[in-house]
């Protein structure tokens, strides 16, 4: 037998790599760092959000009056994108009414002001759902680029490597091409991971979204009208499916 002339893998076409092939490797490198930070910390998030925002709607839905949501619901430590809607609405009514609750017409631009300002605050809660979705995007379309590159910019090396030496012979070849290669696994590797995290983020957030959609329309008639949605067709049955919901959690 022959005795191996080189220990051929992913380590020796690292030590064989210039600087482009170790670059495209690094940026590989923290695709991976920053898909994987995204993908745990939302998650954690998000389970954390699912547990309390079902204790903070159960609490909503049994608040019979304006001043018990005030001061049993709104209270709470535990923040999450139902009790921050909540809390914007109703430091909205309360700015409105000490400033301009004597004046004529009052009611209707307290309804105005109500409206745009729970507007804003389902705006702020899309845009804190959907952070970090921008990024999973980006590695999940540039990943297997930044692999290919990798892989042809090694290939270019190692053929270049083989004709000054002279030694074209298949067993030359077929080593330093195959661990060239290494840089389109890796492409595929980190790529594929945040493709499948940005499709269940992105489904996830528009159910959430969805349902915070329908909570803002029952708050807003909660704070105008002083009384909860008691339309089965409406309130009455997201009323049912969130404490259905709270009680599965």
């Amino acid at each position: 037998m022959e005795p191996a002339q080189n220990a051929l893998g992913f380590a020796d076409f690292l030590a064989q790599s210039d600087s482009v092939g170790k670059a495209a490797l690094l940026i590989l490198l923290v695709m991976s760092i920053a898909t994987w930070y995204l993908i745990i910390n939302k998650t954690l998030q998000l389970l954390r959000d699912r547990r309390s925002s079902s204790a903070f709607l159960r609490e909503f839905w049994n608040s019979s009056t304006v001043s018990v949501l005030n001061s049993q619901v709104l209270a709470q430590a535990k923040e999450n994108p139902f009790s921050r809607l909540a809390r914007q609405a109703v430091v909205a009514v309360r700015h409105h009414e000490r400033h301009n609750g004597g004046r004529a017409g009052a009611g209707a631009e307290a309804s105005e002001f109500l409206t745009r300002s729970i507007r804003q605050a389902l705006e702020e809660e899309t845009a804190r759902v959907e952070s970090g979705l921008t990024v999973l995007a980006s590695v999940g379309s540039t990943a297997p680029f930044v692999g290919l590159f990798g892989t042809v910019w090694g290939i270019y090396h190692a053929l270049l490597n083989i004709g000054i030496s002279g030694q074209g012979t298949l067993d030359k070849v077929a080593g330093p091409v195959g661990e060239a290669l290494i840089m389109t696994a890796f492409g595929l590797a980190v790529a594929i991971p945040a493709v499948l995290a940005y499709n269940a983020f992105t489904r996830g957030n528009r159910v959430l979204v969805a349902k915070l959609d329908s909570f803002a329309h029952d708050l807003f008639s909660f704070l105008t009208t002083g009384a909860q949605v008691n339309d089965p067709a409406r309130g009455g049955e997201f009323r049912q499916q969130t404490l259905a919901t709270a009680g599965a959690a």
